[in-house]
């Protein structure tokens, strides 16, 4: 996972950024009908479908702030980078069509190596169905960064927002969390170890979910149907992509409420419990403010439990209060202690 294999390598240099554009480019295909007119003019040209609204997000990733390329492979973080902006399309309710890429890259970069970071987007775009439809690449002088664009469309009567949480309604989380924090603990761990005896082979078979959570997350492209399919509109949603407590508190925030959520409730995988132990961590601190698990939050009326109680991929982790009650996080011991928001922040200083 750490080495490098030295093979034959060509400067971007060599193609120019256009060439580097067009070689990059080529084996894009279109197939929204929403897309007119993709890569190949100086904009995209989109035709969403009558009745419908677009939404569109933007997310950057940066070297040494939101990846580390000693343990994170180019065709992994091409293809996460796209799956972090598809999530904020489909906690909207929304289905994603289009996305544009924009690099900045530095020269220690070969073309063989974006010929990888595209790899993985192109992979991401494959499988869930969205055109790449343009983008910018140019030069950094402080390592690699990446900006993705995601488009997407929705009725107006199934766009989710932040602001539509009511009291009494019922706090649901697709999914478990808590996963891909552990997994950048076991990566880091290994990397350390790494540095110290380069020839050690980390032995990673029991962190394998953790692991692929961290380095390959999938977006939750399946939810909306889903949800269309139980007949259920959600009341607000969210995207969990810097832990539990700080997305609860957005909502609460936005839409003016309170929140009771329960401890016993939050869903965690069994390797996240026994990674806890292993690393000393607690596991409801984890899945409170770990981050990067792409999973959704949403609220939705008490009417429409009985249409997902029994549903595997939905965990109902408390429900709505007034605002005058507070933002509660409700223990295993029945105690009632403050949601706080602790997510990570790419803004604060490193201690």
């Amino acid at each position: 996972m750490f080495e490098n294999k030295d093979t034959s390598k060509t400067p971007i240099a060599q193609l120019g950024e256009f060439g580097l554009i067009d070689h990059l480019a080529k084996n894009f295909e279109i197939s929204s009908k929403t897309t007119v007119k993709g890569i190949g003019d100086d904009a995209a040209v989109l035709a969403p479908e009558k009745g419908k609204q677009l939404v569109v997000t933007t997310d950057m990733l940066v070297e040494g702030v939101h990846f580390d390329l000693s343990y994170m492979p180019l065709k992994h973080l091409g293809y996460k980078a796209v799956m972090v902006n598809l999530s904020d399309v489909y906690a909207m309710n929304a289905t994603a069509q289009q996305i544009t890429v924009s690099i900045a890259v530095s020269n220690r970069f070969p073309v063989e190596a974006m010929e990888e970071l595209y790899s993985g987007i192109q992979t991401a775009a494959a499988l869930y169905k969205v055109d790449v439809v343009g983008g910018d690449t140019t030069s950094s002088t402080s390592g690699l960064v990446i900006s993705i664009t995601a488009i997407g469309t929705a009725t107006p009567e199934k766009i989710a927002y932040r602001t539509g949480a009511k009291e009494n309604d019922l706090l649901v989380v697709t999914g478990d969390l808590g996963a891909a924090y552990l997994g950048l603990q076991v990566l880091e761990r290994e990397k350390q170890v790494y540095k110290v005896n380069p020839n050690s082979q980390p032995d990673l078979e029991k962190y394998t979910y953790l692991i692929e959570r961290q380095l390959k997350p999938e977006a939750r492209k399946d939810i909306g149907g889903l949800l269309a399919e139980l007949e259920v509109q959600p009341t607000s949603m969210i995207d969990i992509s810097d832990g539990l407590s700080s997305e609860i508190i957005h909502i609460c925030k936005s839409s003016a409420v309170g929140c009771n959520l329960y401890e016993d409730k939050i869903p965690l995988d069994p390797q996240v419990i026994s990674a806890c132990e292993e690393f000393n961590l607690d596991s409801t601190t984890i899945a409170l403010s770990g981050g990067e698990d792409y999973e959704l939050l949403f609220t939705v009326s008490t009417e429409d439990f009985p249409k997902i109680k029994a549903n595997p991929n939905l965990t109902v982790i408390g429900h709505i209060t007034k605002e005058s009650e507070g933002m509660h996080l409700i223990t295993r011991a029945n105690t009632k202690i403050p949601l706080i928001a602790r997510g990570w922040n790419a803004m604060e200083e490193s201690e």
